[in-house]
């Protein structure tokens, strides 16, 4: 199984910048996306950014973060952060790191959950 460990969330005044970061350990071979949802009160949780942590590419946003979060990795240290700026109350959420496994083919499936997800950290924006 993968392990995630998030730091990083805490406590900002709207138009500030916060950063998360994510590590992973053990099974890493099982990782090809590595990312964040985030999940406010009330909501489901949605896509923030995600990205191939060894091959990179153009990572994924949602259209309510881009420009203003970016998502970068290093791929030696199985590691993801996410820079966040220009930060709003909407932006108030529980922030998890997920990893999805490189395939959905019969040997991936016998070695590897689909996905892994982090414990979460809260990030709160006061407006």
């Amino acid at each position: 199984h993968v392990r995630l460990v998030e730091t990083g969330g805490g406590s900002v005044q709207a138009g500030g910048s916060l950063e998360l970061s994510c590590a992973a350990s053990e099974d890493t071979i099982c990782i090809s996306l590595m990312g964040w949802y985030r999940q406010a009160p009330g909501k489901e949780r949605e896509l923030v950014a995600t990205v191939n942590l060894n091959f990179g590419g153009d990572p994924t946003y949602a259209e309510s973060v881009k420009g203003r979060f970016t998502i970068s990795r290093n791929a030696p240290r199985n590691t993801v952060a996410l820079r966040m700026t220009g930060l709003k109350s909407d932006d108030t959420a529980v922030y998890y790191c997920r990893t999805q496994r490189p395939s959905n083919s019969t040997y991936w499936q016998n070695r590897c959950d689909y996905e892994y997800w982090g414990p979460g950290t809260q990030v709160t924006v006061s407006s």
